[in-house]
């Protein structure tokens, strides 16, 4: 490989909806540096820098055996536990497992589907930018919620949680759609969270504090049965 190839491919390429929003930063960047305001017009660049970062949307390798579910998002997976789900699923209102992961303004913010399913009921909330580590954000924040129907009828939610700095969940598909495992379904901007919904019975794969890779790492597999995993930090 060239020296040129080598440094195209350590670039992730850029998701279409970042582009305004780079521009944006750049423009006024110049503008700083064009009214002799340097010292600022270099924390311009850092920004633009960061901004560019922010909506770089890489090619995934999904695994694609049945059962398998697979991480929705970028981040760190910040909760594993039983609740009853919201109510904007149209799930039985009985409790499930939730896993919840965090996604800082570093990770990658496009969303990708965990199972190949149909979007059975797709709902917008609106609702507060609290810090979506917090419990209460799951039912305080403005959110986007997708009900996905799998091929036996089993149905099993995922929820976009804007967060603090968050001011927009961007949806690429409609309810009723039909998603492939690891296709890309949304963005958050700017800093995030996703919940899964699964039934109570399913075993979780992934551990607490673990980063999950979206479109790649498996959290749970359906049709085995069995409690979450523990795990150590080394």
């Amino acid at each position: 490989m060239s020296v040129i190839q080598s440094i195209t491919t350590s670039f992730a390429p850029i998701h279409r909806e970042g582009w305004r929003f780079i521009a944006i930063f750049a423009a006024v960047t110049l503008l700083l540096f064009w009214m002799g305001f340097h010292p600022v017009g270099w924390v311009g660049v850092i920004l633009t820098l960061w901004c560019t970062y922010f909506f770089r949307d890489p090619e995934r390798v999904t695994p694609l055996a049945d059962g398998l579910i697979i991480s929705p998002a970028d981040g760190r997976v910040s909760a594993i536990e039983t609740v009853v789900p919201p109510p904007e699923l149209d799930l039985p209102r009985e409790p499930m497992t939730r896993i919840s992961i965090f996604m800082n303004v570093f990770d990658v913010h496009v969303n990708r589907s965990p199972m190949t399913a149909r979007i059975a009921k797709l709902t917008y909330v609106p609702g507060l930018f609290l810090n979506a580590e917090l419990d209460k954000a799951s039912e305080d924040n403005e959110r986007q919620a997708l009900t996905l129907a799998l091929s036996d009828g089993t149905k099993i939610g995922v929820v976009q949680i804007a967060g603090l700095v968050a001011r927009r969940i961007v949806k690429f598909t409609s309810e009723g759609e039909s998603l492939q495992v690891g296709q890309r379904f949304g963005l958050i901007r700017f800093g995030s969270r996703v919940d899964v919904y699964l039934p109570k019975s399913v075993a979780v794969l992934a551990c607490l504090d673990q980063r999950a890779v979206a479109g790649e790492t498996v959290l749970a597999d359906i049709n085995v049965n069995g409690a979450a995993r523990t795990a150590r930090k080394s």
